[in-house]
């Protein structure tokens, strides 16, 4: 099993969710998170005066799923998640050693 982790833009949220259920992807966990990559920031106008935003808005996105799942996954979420511009995300892929189910006990990829 692994564990998907993407930083996206929010507003493609959506289009990712989307995507995701039409793979059969079941369980997300989304996170509200802020940060930069190449692009630095940007600065904004407020007020007439100027400011540089360091730290832009994203979504984290935690998915586990099974290893035949992996590959589908992440192309759903590049397709959904592209905008062509900078800042669009990152995917990260990490294994799981275990899962487990809290109501039932059921382990591994039947918990997921």
């Amino acid at each position: 099993m692994k564990l998907v982790t993407a930083i996206i833009k929010p507003f493609k949220m959506d289009d990712v969710r989307t995507a995701l259920s039409d793979i059969g992807v079941q369980g997300i966990t989304v996170t509200e998170v802020k940060g930069f990559g190449r692009q630095r920031g940007h600065t904004e106008l407020y007020r007439g005066a100027e400011y540089v935003v360091d730290f832009l808005p994203k979504l984290k996105l935690e998915i586990a799923v099974a290893d035949e799942q992996v590959e589908p996954t992440l192309e759903a979420i590049i397709g959904a998640a592209n905008t062509g511009k900078i800042g669009d995300g990152k995917i990260f892929v990490s294994s799981l050693e275990q899962v487990i189910r809290i109501r039932t006990g059921e382990t591994g990829e039947s918990a997921v």
